[in-house]
């Protein structure tokens, strides 16, 4: 009896031990270190890795012959050189479409910073030179195969963050994009809530289906732009990821921010909060950097964040909170 008893205490300690982990907030490389290297590049995501990132995001949409590649649009031409080697193919709408390419002419791309069509001219001018040195759009398996490489050789579990990209789209063009990512997660072992992976997507249609229709059991999170019902996200995932502007809503004269109630209505709902985007280059109300982390993590309690930058949260999750 008493072997039995210790034998319960020993694994209510790790379990409380383990529990206690899963509270400290995580660092989520956003696009990978996209502020210092162009978005979802390998290049990109290997530095994120380096800086301290504890999830890697995916942002994952489909070629022409249903792989799944890591960028951010449906489109190709604000972050690769599609329209000076395939000017031809782009639709009526002057856009270029990853789902009208192959992966094999995909391959052949230059990826380069994020431009503005209009002007040509970078998002961020001081990020990554435009045109310089030689990036590729990868596959998600090229990347998983990656993340979970460097876990081997480093002895570090880093987690993925994948979304699906325009999944109704896609299904309109012919294309069951959640099934082929479901199916390429599941080979990589990505399978279950206690798995190192958060999936998430916009289309909160599209998530019940992924739960209720593909039945899967990865951790599940609803993508916001606007307010919406928490008791009915809360049916069918476990976290929300808003943007921060949608935590912090304006900057009193007096300097005090005005925040609203959503990550506290959302751990009501046990909903974990990752929102998006920390960016040195571009913070919100011109706070500083330290003083929007400080609110975020110390005063609201996220859970976590997107950051272009994880080099800068990691340093700032480690000394806050002994990560």
């Amino acid at each position: 009896m008493n072997k039995f008893f210790l034998v319960i205490l020993f694994f209510s300690l790790l379990n409380f031990q383990l529990s206690a982990q899963n509270l400290l907030p995580i660092n989520i490389a956003h696009r990978g270190a996209s502020g210092y290297l162009p978005e979802h590049t390998l290049a990109a995501k290997a530095l994120a890795y380096g800086q301290g990132a504890d999830y890697i995001e995916q942002d994952i949409v489909l070629t022409a012959d249903d792989i799944p590649i890591i960028i951010h649009d449906i489109h190709l031409d604000t972050v690769t050189d599609v329209a000076r080697k395939f000017p031809e193919r782009k639709r009526k709408d002057g856009r270029f479409y990853a789902l009208d390419f192959t992966l094999a002419e995909i391959k052949t791309l230059q990826v380069n910073e994020r431009i503005d069509l209009k002007t040509g001219l970078p998002v961020f001018p001081k990020r990554f030179p435009l045109y310089k040195s030689e990036f590729r759009i990868s596959t998600l398996a090229e990347e998983l195969e990656m993340i979970q490489g460097l876990n081997k050789s480093t002895g570090k579990d880093i987690g993925i963050y994948p979304e699906i990209k325009e999944p109704e789209w896609h299904r309109k063009e012919g294309h069951d994009i959640s099934k082929i990512v479901l199916f390429i997660l599941n080979e990589f072992g990505y399978k279950t809530k206690e798995d190192k992976c958060y999936l998430q997507c916009f289309d909160a249609k599209e998530l019940k289906r992924i739960r209720a229709e593909l039945k899967s059991e990865l951790a599940l999170v609803q993508l916001l732009e606007e307010d919406t019902d928490l008791n009915e996200v809360a049916k069918y995932a476990d976290g929300i990821g808003p943007s921060i502007k949608q935590i912090i809503t304006e900057i009193k004269p007096d300097g005090k921010p005005v925040i609203s109630d959503m990550v506290k209505l959302a751990h009501q709902k046990d909903l974990v909060v990752h929102p998006y985007t920390f960016r040195v280059d571009s913070l919100p109300f011109s706070l500083d950097s330290d003083k929007l982390l400080n609110v975020l993590f110390k005063k609201i309690k996220i859970d976590g964040i997107f950051s272009d930058f994880p080099d800068v949260t990691a340093k700032f999750l480690k000394k806050k909170f002994k990560k």
